[in-house]
């Protein structure tokens, strides 16, 4: 195992989480009116709602799928699916609801670029960020071929071991497990957690904003008889 392969798969993985969660703790903190996403949907409503939800419904099926595919153990998956299906299950699930939201992703970036008046109110980062999710996104979706060449589960078990291997603090293991995966896996991981390191700065901070106290909120009284 090189050092480079360590230092970006064993150590890296922890600075971004380190980054972004006090990154986050101290924009919340400090900037509390920033945290939120400045739609434009007002400025123009044109193609608007089906691009941001063709994007909306894809990305959270494919960071699901990421979290329970990643995550859960192989003792327990395999009792009701080997690795082979399970990896086949990723490529299609993953597939298709990855072009999903590239279909909105894509569109969202020509109305924020090609839109007189939205562009005119966006932000650098925000130019940047969909920048940085469409060329994370189109990793995401060449890891298919890469998969394809090989049906038998081993490649997506060794990336399983490194997601546990992160999550349980073993970083010298995780990093093994991964030093002999195709690269475009390594490049998707490694700018996935590029896209941890500038979380906390962009747009994206409305990801993780729940509206828990709208349900416990009192009555707006706006007029009296």
């Amino acid at each position: 195992m090189s050092n480079l392969n360590f230092l970006l798969f064993g150590i890296y993985p922890y600075i971004a989480l380190a980054v972004f969660v006090v990154g986050c703790w101290i924009r919340y903190d400090r900037e509390p009116y920033t945290w939120k996403a400045d739609s434009s949907q007002l400025l123009d409503q044109k193609g608007f709602r089906l691009s941001s939800n063709l994007f909306h419904i894809g990305i959270i099926f494919v960071l699901c799928g990421h979290f329970v595919g990643l995550l859960t153990p192989a003792s327990i998956y395999h009792h009701v699916i080997t690795s082979p299906q399970k990896q086949l299950l990723a490529m299609i699930s993953g597939g298709s609801f990855g072009l999903l939201c590239l279909v909105g992703l894509v569109m969202l970036l020509k109305r924020r670029l090609m839109n007189p008046r939205v562009r005119a109110t966006s932000k650098t980062s925000d130019i940047v960020i969909l920048v940085m999710l469409l060329i994370q996104l189109l990793l995401g979706l060449s890891t298919i071929f890469a998969s394809a060449q090989h049906l038998d589960g081993v490649e997506m078990e060794h990336l399983a071991e490194w997601a546990q291997g992160i999550v349980t603090l073993r970083g010298v293991t995780a990093s093994e497990a991964i030093a002999h995966v195709d690269l475009i896996f390594k490049l998707h991981i490694f700018f996935g957690l590029t896209l941890l390191v500038v979380f906390p700065f962009t747009r994206l901070v409305h990801m993780i904003s729940v509206p828990v106290k709208y349900f416990a909120r009192n009555y707006q009284l706006v007029r009296e008889r």
